[in-house]
Parts: structure tokens; C-alpha cells; sequence
């Protein structure tokens, strides 16, 4: 912590990081459990659009690490030769999700 910060939003600073720690965790948790799932079904090469796009939407709340972003378009490239037009959908909605203010100028 800086010495400029009052003394009372210290404890809810140390408080903040704490849960920021717990939603990294939980974000690396879930990005060990869809990895093998994400390579079951691209080496089957799978054709099951529903257990595909679940995936995808599983995938677009861990995409912000980079795991999980790699996990996510590892399966948007499969997933855009079965269906071009909604992996192209599962990009745009990543892209407004976790692209930063910088790239959208």
C-alpha cells in the first residue's frame, strides 16, 4: 500500500485484493476443468453444436486470463469450420466483453 491512503480504506483495499485473488483462483480452477473437455472435443472432432457452444459461453467468462483466452480460441478456430458465421459471433461477443477502451479507437 502507498503511505497517501487514509488508514481506513486500507483494511477494504486488503479486502478487495483478497477477493481478486479468490476470482483468479476460481478462473484458473474452471480453466483446469473445460481444458480437457475443450481437447476431447476437438480431437473427436466433434460435431455436437450445442456441447460446442456451451462450451464457448463457458470459455467467454475465462477469456480474460490467458488461459482461458487460449482455450477459447482454440475452439473458436475449430468450432469456425463446422460454423463460420457463429464462431464469428463468439469473437464479437469476446471482443465486447474483454477488448480494452485502447483497442476500440
Amino acid at each position: 500500500m502507498t503511505n497517501d491512503m487514509p488508514e481506513p480504506c486500507e483494511p477494504l483495499a486488503l479486502k478487495i485484493a483478497a477477493i481478486a485473488a479468490q476470482i483468479v483462483e476460481l478462473h484458473n480452477q474452471a480453466i483446469r476443468e473445460y481444458e480437457p473437455i475443450v481437447g476431447r472435443m476437438i480431437r473427436s472432432s466433434s460435431q455436437d453444436v450445442r456441447e460446442i457452444e456451451a462450451m464457448l459461453d463457458h470459455l467467454l467468462d475465462v477469456a480474460c486470463v490467458p488461459d482461458g483466452l487460449k482455450l477459447f480460441k482454440a475452439l473458436c478456430r475449430y468450432y469456425y469450420f463446422i460454423d463460420p458465421a457463429s464462431a464469428a459471433c463468439y469473437v464479437q461477443c469476446y471482443r465486447e466483453l474483454w477488448d480494452d477502451a485502447e483497442s476500440k479507437e
